[in-house]
């Protein structure tokens, strides 16, 4: 990959966007993690107004340390770059104890609150994007926005505009390197920071970002049963995954009232 040429592309395509939507800037949530460091470099190196919000949610502490480093180091960077800290916890608590339910009734309450965070980030980042003028600038990949799904439907999928949509998570790797991330988000776990126990993507999906960029690139030409071992093993889960995201990407279903009902 030409990275120097796709980091130039990118920052280009930003500044184009942002003129044509009449938008003064963007917003950026950062968590302490490779995708969303990238992101806010790029949206910065357009010299636009960059807004970056820093927004815990019973974070962890390594988690939170990574991104006050990183805003620290953008400051020092980038002179077009503001940054907000805002603790979402209480909100975040107050929500959860008033929806409370049992959990032996419904198994599936930790995910709907682990969605819930993700969902009230939405929510402030649009809020602040608004009264500024900004644009909601997303931090999803390939890999995550179209290959498994592993973001949240309204939540961090809910974007005005995704500058590394296509690029795959070992490319945005490479971009990091070039724009000079700070070296504790480069080495760290991949994680969506929405759990109080500490899970890496690798642990949720079953499989690890290369592997799932490989199960990408023979999805839809071969199947789980043409392969043995690991990579059998690792196409049926992407092909899981795959399958159960459809309704994130596609269009929502509207029914559609045959003419005759709607004129009689």
């Amino acid at each position: 990959m030409q990275t120097q040429a796709v980091i130039d592309h990118i920052v280009g395509w930003l500044k184009d966007y942002a003129a044509k939507a009449k938008a003064k800037g963007f917003v950026v949530g950062v968590s302490g993690g490779v995708d969303s460091a990238v992101v806010s470099i790029l949206a910065a190196r357009t010299g636009l107004p960059t807004l970056v919000l820093d927004m815990p949610i019973r974070q962890k502490a390594d988690q939170s340390s990574r991104s006050k480093a990183h805003i620290e180091n953008l400051h020092q960077r980038f002179p077009n770059v503001q940054s907000m800290y805002i603790d979402l916890t209480p909100t975040f608590d107050t929500f959860a104890g008033t929806v409370e339910v049992n959990e032996s009734d419904y198994p599936a309450k930790q995910l709907a609150l682990a969605n819930a965070r993700s969902r009230l980030r939405m929510l402030t980042l649009y809020y602040y994007a608004q009264i500024n003028g900004f644009l909601v600038t997303g931090t999803g990949n390939k890999v995550e926005d179209f290959g498994v799904g592993f973001f949240t439907k309204y939540g961090d999928g809910g974007v005005d505009i995704n500058p590394i949509g296509d690029l795959l998570k070992t490319q945005v790797y490479q971009l990091a390197s070039t724009l000079n991330v700070i070296e504790s988000i480069q080495v760290a776990a991949p994680t969506d920071g929405l759990w109080d126990t500490d899970r890496t993507d690798e642990e949720q999906m079953g499989a690890t970002y290369p592997e799932l960029e490989w199960a990408m690139s023979v999805y839809g030409w071969n199947r789980p049963e043409d392969f043995e071992g690991r990579q059998r093993e690792v196409l049926e889960i992407y092909t899981r995954l795959n399958q159960a995201m459809q309704h994130k990407v596609n269009p929502i279903p509207v029914c559609t009232i045959p003419h005759d009902l709607i004129s009689s």
